[in-house]
């Protein structure tokens, strides 16, 4: 069994500690994952962020469909609130509520679907991704410095018009965990992913075996995306992940998912191609490979298979 899934110091990455440094390596090397403290945030916020979060869950559903993501029968945007539209005949379905909301660039937050109950919301959602997105730069720059990169490169390609996504999971009580999952297994469309949970039930693949992620208090779950795994020219690799039910406990998770601006031509980094190791992925516009990607989640497969050039 391999070792247990590393607790990164985000405090000690960023003041230069070379033992945090070969910490994150190895986590990344091994789990795709870790979990991330000193991360700057108090816990009586991050408690305040999973409060307003079961308060939004709590609420009767036609309150809740005030922002539902579902106009004139048909789905207009990630934003919203409600589950996976059916586009598949045989398409698998999850056991979970959910809400989508833009967060960045604020220029194309759609408010209209911010909930205004409970009235913290839109205040702790705007605070907790601004801290998130300092602790992602501190990350960031200790990968690019992995990959013998400028240490802003990765922190400069996330620009001004890049999305990034945070969604809000609910998973009520399951009276047969055993026949349904609350998250299909998939791999996340980001650069990277934090995930703060209130309970376990997440689990990730490695080597054809199924492990459960831990809850440490205040920890935030950190894993590499597509976007990452074709940037870094598969040095690293995006994590594939489930969220298992619980017949006892409901679970909430908020999520904030990375990507770049969706004109980006997606390919491997210039710097990391060379006659010794020739890409390994097509050149594919971002907003094309996220159709792909919505998809290939709908069927329970993985895009990132499909932009993989056979060497």
């Amino acid at each position: 069994m391999p070792e247990p899934i590393p607790i990164i110091d985000l405090s000690r990455l960023s003041a230069g500690s070379a033992e945090e440094f070969d910490k994150l390596r190895s986590a990344l090397e091994n789990w795709n994952l870790f979990l991330a403290v000193g991360h700057g945030m108090e816990p009586s916020f991050l408690a305040e962020a999973m409060k307003a979060t079961r308060e939004f869950f709590n609420l009767p559903i036609e309150e809740k469909q005030k922002y539902s993501n579902i106009v004139d029968g048909e789905k207009m945007s990630m934003d919203g609130y409600g589950n996976d539209m059916v586009v598949k005949e045989n398409q698998v379905l999850d056991w979970n509520d959910r809400l989508n909301l833009l967060v960045e660039p604020e220029s194309l937050r759609t408010y209209r679907l911010w909930p205004t109950q409970p009235p913290s919301f839109r205040d702790v959602l705007s605070e907790y991704t601004v801290r998130c997105k300092a602790a992602t730069n501190i990350v960031l720059r200790n990968m690019a410095k992995m990959l013998n990169l400028q240490e802003e490169h990765l922190v400069n390609m996330i620009g001004d018009n890049s999305i990034t996504l945070a969604i809000f999971n609910y998973y009520p009580q399951c009276p047969r965990p055993d026949h349904v999952l609350g998250l299909k297994a998939h791999t996340d469309g980001s650069i990277i992913t934090i995930n703060f949970a209130d309970a376990e039930g997440l689990q990730l693949e490695n080597n054809g075996v199924w492990y459960n992620v831990p809850i440490v208090p205040n920890a935030l779950v950190m894993n590499i995306g597509d976007i990452m795994e074709i940037l870094s020219n598969g040095v690293f690799k995006s994590l594939v992940h489930r969220v298992v039910t619980n017949a006892e406990k409901e679970r909430l998770s908020v999520v904030l998912v990375y990507t770049l601006e969706l004109e980006t031509q997606l390919e491997p980094v210039s710097e990391l191609v060379d006659d010794k190791r020739p890409a390994r992925y097509m050149k594919i516009k971002l907003n094309d490979y996220m159709e792909k990607f919505l998809d290939t989640y709908a069927t329970g497969t993985l895009a990132i298979d499909g932009v993989k050039i056979r060497i």
